[in-house]
């Protein structure tokens, strides 16, 4: 509990406002979880990103996504030495614990899709060859909603690998003019390293120890159930759901200081967890329904226990 507070208070140094993106890359930190934001450019999605890797002393890599851009680019190549007449293995920027893929959307299907095993099972294969990952590795990912032009739209198959989609809104009038000021005075904060790889180890065991209780793990799955059987949802969200929703309200028990999960943390991570597991009907598109809207009638119906 203490590390998260450490953790926020010098995010929010840098971040000002965003307060759920802010406590979502915290709850993907702890729970091993990937993470993908979405909002309009200027909104700190890198930033916060960075400035997390920064006071957490974990390694961190960024791929700024391009339509240009090659899987070898993200996950490494055998590499021909002709120096020593022999192949090497030239690792990519996927080997580290934080992995900002910024402007995701920005690459074709086939360079997305090299993140789909390590996304899920933590390991690369390069050349027949498998390499497993250090622990913790989170992929951050981020993306622009209003971009048509040159972008390419996450298949299912990935999107269904990020614990949670985090929408992002505009700060506040106060909490913009708190930019302006600091914009004035200058950006450059100093920032304290206030935790250690082994020490963010520790904190994301404890926080997948926080109990739960089996009428809560029902609850979940009463939800995820009610995204498929509801008849404006064409596809509702696959048992990877019901996983991360559970390790997420695990995560956000623990940033509380409980030692065990109660109906609140579910209902506060649902919509981020769920959202981008559902695909909607034509109907429900024609009528210009989103997914928060069918989800907030769910979380409405299910009884809580």
């Amino acid at each position: 509990m203490q590390i998260v507070e450490k953790i926020k208070r010098e995010i929010e140094k840098v971040v000002v406002g965003q307060e759920e993106m802010v406590d979502s890359v915290i709850i993907a930190l702890l729970s091993g979880g990937h993470l993908l934001l979405e909002g309009m450019p200027g909104l700190a999605k890198t930033t916060t990103i960075k400035v997390l890797a920064q006071v957490v002393g974990l390694e961190f890599s960024r791929v700024q996504f391009t339509p240009d851009l090659l899987p070898s680019d993200i996950i490494g190549a055998k590499i021909y030495n002709s120096a020593q007449a022999q192949f090497h293995i030239k690792k990519g920027p996927v080997f580290t614990n934080l992995l900002l893929a910024d402007e995701i959307n920005r690459a074709p299907a086939k360079v997305q899709s090299a993140l789909l095993e390590v996304m899920q099972e933590r390991q690369v294969t390069i050349d027949e060859e498998s390499y497993k990952v250090d622990e913790p590795f989170v992929v951050m990912a981020t993306q622009n909603p209003i971009e048509q032009e040159g972008t390419y739209n996450l298949p299912e198959a990935q999107l269904d690998r990020f614990m949670m989609k985090v929408l992002l809104g505009y700060n506040t009038k106060d909490e913009e003019f708190v930019i302006l000021q600091r914009a004035e005075e200058g950006f450059a904060k100093s920032l304290e390293r206030v935790a250690s790889k082994e020490e963010i180890l520790q904190a994301k065991e404890a926080a997948m120890k926080v109990f739960i209780d089996d009428a809560l793990k029902r609850y979940i799955l009463d939800m995820v159930f009610a995204t498929r059987e509801h008849p404006k949802i064409m596809h509702g969200s696959s048992p990877r759901g019901s996983i991360d929703l559970m390790r997420a309200a695990k995560a956000k028990a623990y940033m509380k200081g409980a030692s065990h999960v109660t109906p609140q943390e579910i209902l506060e991570v649902a919509k981020p967890v769920l959202r981008h597991r559902i695909i909607l009907s034509y109907e429900a598109k024609a009528k210009g329904l989103r997914s928060d809207d069918l989800l907030e009638e769910i979380l409405t119906k299910v009884p809580i226990p």
